[in-house]
């Protein structure tokens, strides 16, 4: 029970991505441009951030040369190529054969994740029925695909 609302927070999360591609293929069809409406979408959330950080005074790190390099740029630039295919492949595949797409990515490399322990994750072994939960989602997208 105690899971139940981080449960329901993801869950929020999940739903609100093709509402975000929507809304974001809508921004590209007035600007004409994929990579217009990303920089869009991308300017107005940090702007909120921005706010967020300034209401909360949350504090810059002592050190900026203590972070590694890529960590200043890999998720934002993951996040530019996850919000351009989202912009883009929706129109040629459809709102739920894409997203089911990316679950699918989404769940295969969390396992790899999690098997691992990548990324300061603790470790979660892959077992049977993990690796056939994942296999339920993929046969989803094959479903999804064919009708």
């Amino acid at each position: 029970m105690k899971a139940l609302i981080p449960m329901l927070l993801a869950l929020v999360a999940g739903a609100v991505l093709p509402l975000q591609a929507g809304l974001n293929g809508q921004l590209r069809g007035y600007l004409g441009n994929p990579f217009a409406a990303a920089f869009v979408s991308f300017s107005a959330g940090t702007l909120l951030l921005l706010a967020i950080l300034i209401a909360m005074r949350a504090p810059l790190p002592a050190s900026p040369q203590s972070v590694p390099w890529w960590l200043w740029v890999a998720g934002g630039t993951l996040g530019v190529g996850y919000l351009i295919m989202s912009i883009v492949l929706p129109p040629m595949l459809g709102v739920a054969l894409t997203f089911g797409l990316i679950v699918a990515g989404q769940l295969t490399m969390s396992l790899a994740l999690d098997h691992y322990g990548l990324l300061g994750f603790a470790p979660h072994l892959i077992n049977p029925w993990r690796v056939l939960g994942a296999a339920l989602i993929v046969a989803g997208v094959v479903l999804i695909r064919k009708f």
